[in-house]
């Protein structure tokens, strides 16, 4: 089916590097939320544009009113893939959504990024199928950032929840692909890489784990990063670590335990604060403390999963996300962009099954040279 398109700004034919396609009406919150995100991004971002997808008529009038019509190019896609539709059900009316709008313009080169609100399960679905997955990936993951004592102030996990289930040949590439992230997303020169498990003892764990231990381990210097080893559920934000690897079913537990452990917090934080006007006054005291770690820990600074393991780039932001939230996932998107991370991503991961077997082969060797003494 051939979408039509109205061209508010012509789109830089020299390089998409800097034009993010975004699907604009996925969100919880509706088209509005997302443009005035993008509004926000691109009043911090002057070299940056846009191709957004979704109706026209309810497209238009919101970038007219945020004066980026310079700066954006609408393609018109009048479906929308809803929250409850099934990943099958969606892909099925494909053609027509603004999310498989948003995914065929980076495929298609007119954009570096898609970004978009919507339903996960059909993003993946339409991302993996439209733009394939980068030769020696099995699974793509989903990587996210979990705030940590890290100076960079993030750690990168991965699988957030792409796939209930990864071998060991599966979990080694997602260490080489979260190690390139952490690279080109918190410039990060050489990543630490832990294992997630039960212990930190080489004993414990799975079979596939204790074999992705070793695989990873013999990878880190063809890798270019470090490893070092199992780390627990306690390690998510400590400065032990960069990058944290594990199966999707793991990881999404964590992280929807980690979230919900942070709103419970939050609010018993605020009714203890709130209690009486003694406390009341001591959290007047402390407002400039309070301000500083509620800016710390705030989910919208680190909105936006990375789809790792496609040929190109998607960013899935969280459903609920405000504006400020989309801005974030916005942002994340185009310094990817700009780094390239796609193709430096391919690169990594490409000589991943020859990695995995050059590492069992140094394991062999290093069994045979202490057999012999």
């Amino acid at each position: 089916m051939t979408q039509s398109q109205t061209d508010n700004a012509p789109t830089p034919a020299a390089s998409a590097s800097n034009v993010l396609s975004v699907d604009a009406m996925g969100g919880d919150q509706g088209p509005a939320i997302v443009i005035a995100g993008l509004s926000t991004f691109l009043g911090k971002t002057p070299d940056a544009y846009a191709i957004v997808h979704g109706p026209e008529a309810t497209l238009k009038p919101l970038i007219s009113s945020h004066n980026i019509a310079n700066r954006v190019t609408i393609h018109d896609a009048t479906d929308v893939v809803k929250m409850t539709d099934k990943p099958k059900v969606a892909f099925r009316k494909g053609a027509t959504t603004s999310m498989w709008s948003a995914i065929e313009a980076v495929r298609s080169g007119q954009a570096s990024v898609c970004v978009s609100c919507g339903n996960t399960g059909a993003l993946m679905l339409m991302s993996t199928i439209r733009l394939r997955k980068t030769d020696g990936v099995n699974r793509p993951a989903i990587a996210c950032l979990w705030p940590s004592r890290n100076p960079s102030g993030f750690n990168v996990m991965l699988d957030a929840g792409a796939d209930i289930s990864a071998d060991q040949d599966d979990l080694l590439t997602y260490a080489l692909m979260g190690a390139s992230y952490a690279r080109n997303g918190l410039d990060i020169s050489r990543p630490r890489v832990g294992l997630l498990n039960v212990g930190t003892e080489d004993h414990k764990g799975r079979a596939e784990l204790k074999v992705a231990n070793e695989l990873i381990g013999n990878a880190a210097n063809s890798g270019d990063f470090e490893y070092v080893g199992f780390v627990e559920g306690g390690d998510l934000p400590s400065d032990k670590v960069d990058v944290i690897v594990t199966d999707g079913f793991t990881g999404n537990v964590a992280l929807k335990t980690g979230e919900g452990t942070a709103t419970l917090i939050s609010e018993l934080l605020r009714g203890a604060l709130l209690k009486n006007p003694l406390s009341m006054f001591g959290a007047l005291l402390a407002r400039g403390s309070l301000r500083r770690l509620r800016k710390r820990i705030d989910p919208r600074r680190v909105n936006g999963g990375v789809f790792l393991g496609l040929n190109q780039t998607v960013i899935k932001s969280h459903g609920s996300a405000d504006a400020t939230g989309v801005a974030a996932a916005l942002d994340l998107a185009y310094h990817l962009g700009e780094n390239g991370f796609s193709d430096k991503l391919a690169a990594r991961v490409a000589s991943a099954a020859s990695l995995a077997q050059d590492a069992s082969q140094e394991g062999d060797a290093g069994t045979s040279d202490t057999n012999t003494g």
